[in-house]
Order: C-alpha cells, then structure tokens, then sequence
C-alpha cells in the first residue's frame, strides 16, 4: 500500500552515523551553511531550476547593426598597413570607438597615441588619422615632421569638412550642430580659422543663437547624431532663419539614420534592448536613447557580455539587440551566447533597410597603387 501524502515513512534500520540528519525546515539553525533545503512532497510540482528547464527568450535582431563602410574602411587601414610595412603602426585617437577593436589592433602591432607629439621624430612608420577626422593642423604636422600618414577619415565625414570649406568662402556664417569634444567636431571645427564655426548642441542653443547676418547662415551637422533631435534644432533654425543655407543631402550618415530606424521598429515591441557598444561612441548612445523615447523600458549600452547586469533582465520575455556602427558582429554573438545560457531562446530579424556602400582604402594602400 502506497503511504499518504505528506507521512513519512519510518524506517527500522538506523542510519551510519556519518549520514546527516534531516531536520524539519522550521527547526533548522537559518544561518548553518550544512541547511538542506525540504525536499518536496508527493504532489508538489517542481520548480524549474531544479528540472533544469530554461525559460524562453525571443531576441528581436536590428538590421542593419553593427560595422559601417567608414569603419571597415579605417580598420582595413591600420590592418593592410601593418601587412604592408609592419609593426609598428601608429594610430593618432582611437581608430573607431570601440574597445574590443582597439585591442585586437594592438596585438597585431598597432600604437594607440593621443597626439603627435607622442610619436618619435625619426619613426618611419606609418602614422594613420582615425574615421572620426582631424583638424588640419594634424596632417600639416605630419608633413613638417616627415611622417608617412595615412588619412583613415570617413569619406562622410570629409564631406562634411569640405561642405564647412565651401561655406566659409562664400563668406557664410557657419553652425555646426552637434557634441562638444567629440572628436569629428573636433577635426569640422579645425577644418577652418578660429572662431569661424559656432556649435549648436540643442535646440535650446538654436533658439538663443544671435547671428551677425540673418541672411548669410549656413549649417553643417556631425555624422552621428539623433535624427529626431537634429530635425528638432534644424526646425528651430529654418523657423527663426528663413534664409538659412543647409546641406544639399543629409550630413547624417547613412549607418546612423538605418540602425535608428531598425531601433525604432523594434524598441516598442520588446520588454529590453541591448546596444552594443562603447560609451564614448557618439551613434552609440543615440542608439540607446532611440530606444528609451520609443518606450523601450530597459535600454542598456554594452561593450561585452560581462559587462551585463542580469538583475535589470530579470522576468523579460523579449529582447532586442543591436550594435553601434564601430562594434564587430562578434560581440552580438558573444551576447546571444550568454542569454543561451540562461534562456531557449527564438530568434527573429527586424530589417528597416538594405546596406551595400563601400568605400576603398587610401589611394597609397591599394593593391594598383603605383
């Protein structure tokens, strides 16, 4: 005869006395580390855990995500540099804001400096300008100190300094929307004399904006911005200046507004987002916030899987991931591997546009160059 639920059952023979003895849960010392937890009784179901079942997780992919053109293009830089002359090659800034690349770089040869000035007179090695631009009185050093340079510029971002060039020969009075101290401001501003180029960060910047002449403004915007919160500033200056002179085609690039879109598409449709990305990389963050004013309750900006807090995913059913324009697929990958970890997932692919632009290497570092 089976005995009832919940009575236990006696037995004749007594334990070795090495056996621990269970204690009823009430009776058990609460601070003792040798505290056996209540086994269940018959018709208690068993939690998960202890079945070893994972709950499920549907992760949501942005597309397009992660590596653009200007940053294929820079990194293919130092790397075909290094192939070409070997280490070492030096780096003026960090060639894409991103810390996994950088490494990697470096333990293939590559120098890392912050400035000129730290690389020695009589180096013959190859100097590379990072995607982000310089001002013009870094090349200018360069060629005073003999150095072979190789200018791994972003071709959107140079356009930029060649549309601020324009402006300012004509004689226009010139704004530059975007972030102070973010290196391609940085380098848009040295492109011209001191004092040439005003920046606007915010609209509230453009509504307190007093010109010299109404009638002789121009603007130029950096690559990686918000595109709500730049069409919010360029609204606030064409109101108040009519006469305003804009860019004959968006100065936000084309990785930045598709990987916003993707974000926009997926952020009010998960519980959680995960931006891959480094905290110092401008399309990055705006990444990150896309997705919190799309309503997305937990948006996170993260380098490496171990950067993760896992308390903020706890009870999620759906995550979206996607990744800054300077962060290599292998880190998604790292990420969806350590929620495998803990969740069955079923994954899924958001598309807001279709990528293919391709931008060559410097003319020196191509395979035809003479």
């Amino acid at each position: 005869m089976l005995p009832e639920v919940g009575r236990a059952m006696v037995c004749s023979v007594e334990p070795p006395a090495w056996v621990p003895v269970l204690t009823a849960p009430e009776s058990r010392p609460k601070s003792s580390l040798l505290a056996v937890p209540a086994l269940p009784v018959w018709g208690d179901s068993v939690p998960d855990r202890l079945m070893n079942v994972k709950p499920k997780l549907k992760i949501v992919l942005c597309s397009p995500r992660g590596f653009c053109a200007g940053v294929v293009r820079a990194i293919d830089t130092v790397e075909r540099a290094l192939t070409l002359y070997g280490a070492p090659v030096y780096v003026r800034h960090e060639i894409v804001h991103n810390r996994y690349v950088v490494d990697s770089l470096r333990a293939k040869g590559a120098i890392f400096v912050e400035e000129l000035a730290e690389i020695p007179d009589d180096t013959t090695a190859p100097v590379v300008f990072s995607a982000h631009g310089v001002p013009k009185s870094v090349p200018a050093d360069a060629q005073r100190r003999n150095f072979f340079s190789l200018d791994a510029t972003c071709p959107l971002v140079t356009k930029v300094h060649r549309e601020a060039a324009i402006h300012f020969k004509r004689g226009h009075e010139i704004l530059l929307i975007g972030h102070s101290h973010h290196p391609e401001v940085v380098g848009t501003v040295g492109q011209l004399p001191a004092g040439a180029v005003t920046l606007i960060e915010t609209a509230e910047d453009a509504e307190k904006f007093a010109p010299k002449d109404a009638d002789n403004l121009a603007f130029v915007t950096q690559t990686t911005l918000s595109i709500d919160d730049t069409a919010e500033i360029v609204a606030v200056l064409k109101q108040r200046f009519p006469n305003i002179h804009g860019p004959h085609k968006e100065d936000i690039c084309y990785a930045t507004t598709n990987r916003q879109l993707a974000v926009k598409k997926v952020a009010p449709v998960v519980d959680a987002l995960i931006v891959v990305g480094a905290p110092n990389s401008s399309n990055s963050q705006r990444l990150r916030e896309v997705a919190e004013r799309e309503g997305c309750k937990v948006s996170v900006l993260a380098q490496r899987a171990g950067d993760l807090d896992w308390s903020m995913f706890e009870g999620i059913k759906s995550l979206g991931i996607t990744a800054g324009a300077s962060a290599p697929e292998v880190i998604v990958e790292e990420i969806m591997d350590a929620f495998a970890a803990r969740y069955e997932l079923e994954v899924e692919t958001v598309s807001a546009a279709e990528e293919n632009e391709f931008f060559p290497l410097p003319r020196s570092l191509r395979p035809d160059a003479a």
